[in-house]
């Protein structure tokens, strides 16, 4: 049940307010194939990076069954890297430095062996990258989730109005909801943003949950109240790694699905930020993620008695 999973691996330096990394692993391809790999595999791959990305962790990926075949390696450049520091609420952040690097010239091919995959993960990168991977894909999978920030909103609007006509589910955050649509109210920028194309709209809302529109219904997923937020960087990512790979193991794509799916997404990203990058992502097991799946059952669970 072959997933793919189209974004950066990259480096990050990360500040919050409980400690500071000058490099570790990162990018929304890397993320969101930690989190998936613990529901299906293989997990397929497609990003781009310099020589001096760690061999480690490209071993330590391909032993969790995500295959790098569709992984450019340049041979005389640096891979992507971003630098950003987190203020006190953790929700906002500065981006310090982000040198593009390999990045630049990233020119996303499907291989051969990636032909027949049912479910796509378009992480976040330039619209016209994310729609040249669903056009050379010769069968359209049967879900094709996209995730995209203000940034391409600012500079490349109609590319990224191109694609979502093209996919099923998008993933944005609150402020970027609203940007989209135009609309204040989020209820009313789904309406605006579901016309748009995409069929389910997942808005993502930090530390306070997500919420999954879809026609005219609406459903709200908690985040779980954690003692120490470490470090957010990827957590959206492992949400969607999370989301997108419950749905490739169960292969049904009904809303009523998608709730899970949302659960088991927020519970994989409450993972991701108890340490800085990825770390926390390896070390989990099944066991882990049951008992915190178990924590979100007893969040939102609760017995009335009507008087």
């Amino acid at each position: 049940m072959a997933l793919i999973t189209v974004g950066t691996m990259a480096f990050d330096a990360i500040e919050t307010p409980f400690g500071k990394i000058d490099k570790i692993v990162g990018g929304s391809a890397t993320y969101v194939a930690y989190a998936a790999c613990n529901f299906v595999t293989p997990i397929q791959q497609i990003s781009i990076v310099g020589y001096d990305f760690p061999q480690e962790e490209m071993d330590e990926m391909k032993s969790r069954g995500i295959q790098l075949d569709g992984v450019e390696i340049v041979p005389d450049k640096k891979s992507f890297f971003w630098s950003g520091k987190y203020h006190i609420d953790m929700n906002t952040r500065d981006t310090l430095v982000t040198d593009l690097n390999v990045l630049a010239d990233f020119n996303p091919v499907v291989p051969e062996s990636f032909q027949g995959a049912e479910f796509l993960m378009l992480g976040n990168l330039m619209p016209k990258l994310q729609m040249s991977v669903i056009d050379q894909l010769r069968v359209r999978p049967k879900l094709i989730v996209m995730d995209t920030m203000n940034f391409w909103m600012d500079i490349a609007m109609d590319d990224l109005k191109a694609v979502l006509k093209k996919i099923d589910v998008l993933l944005v955050n609150d402020g970027e909801a609203r940007q989209l649509s135009g609309e204040l109210s989020l209820v009313k920028a789904a309406r605006e943003i579901l016309k748009m194309g995409p069929k389910y709209l997942i808005i993502k809302k930090g530390e306070h949950g997500a919420l999954l529109f879809h026609e005219n219904h609406v459903f709200f997923a908690p985040a779980l109240p954690l003692e120490e937020v470490f470090d957010p960087t990827g957590a959206g990512d492992t949400f969607a790694g999370g989301f997108i790979g419950h749905l490739a193991k169960t292969k049904d794509i009904s809303f009523d699905n998608m709730k899970t799916a949302i659960i088991i997404g927020s519970a994989m990203a409450s993972f991701c930020v108890e340490k800085f990058g990825p770390e926390r992502l390896k070390e989990i097991t099944k066991e882990d993620i049951d008992t915190r799946l178990s924590e979100f059952v007893q969040l939102v669970n609760f017995d009335i008695d009507l008087v």
